[in-house]
């Protein structure tokens, strides 16, 4: 994550109410996702998402085991995956994460053929924590540009 450029600081309320218990830094968790991918181990979701993890994400099955295939099928498809994280951000229980992605098109995609092609995709994500856990999941993809770099979308 940078050399520790990133900073947390749990919203104070909830610690003194006793109610925001962290097993893992917060800050770490964002991290842990990118290395995650960049190490193409999609195992190591084990050890940060929760077993019941609700994605908000259409395109994703709900809990770990949703979150596993998908990223499988994504590495399977871009196996050259760097993923760096731009920003990471604690408030109160969530964690907000600013991410690109560079890969090039290696395997079948959401339906669309092997291109050879390389993107750079930008997510936010935001996740609730519980127990040291990701929990719940929210993100905004540019998947239009992800769509015009592979040219099955023309470009505007």
């Amino acid at each position: 994550m940078d050399g520790g450029r990133h900073t947390c600081m749990e919203d104070a309320s909830e610690i003194a109410k006793g109610t925001f218990v962290m097993t893992q830094s917060p800050i770490l968790l964002a991290g842990k996702f990118a290395e995650t991918l960049n190490t193409s181990n999609v195992d190591l979701f084990d050890t940060f998402i929760a077993e019941a993890y609700i994605n908000h994400n259409p395109f994703v099955a709900p809990g770990l085991q949703g979150v596993k295939e998908f990223f499988a099928g994504w590495l399977a498809a871009f196996p050259d995956t760097a993923v760096t994280v731009e920003d990471a951000l604690v408030t109160g229980d969530k964690v907000v994460g600013r991410y690109t992605y560079r890969a090039t098109h290696q395997g079948s995609f959401l339906g669309i053929p092997t291109t050879g092609k390389q993107i750079t995709m930008r997510s936010i994500d935001i996740w609730r924590v519980q127990n040291g856990m990701f929990v719940e999941h929210w993100d905004e993809l540019n998947m239009l540009e992800v769509m015009q770099q592979l040219g099955v979308v023309p470009s505007l």
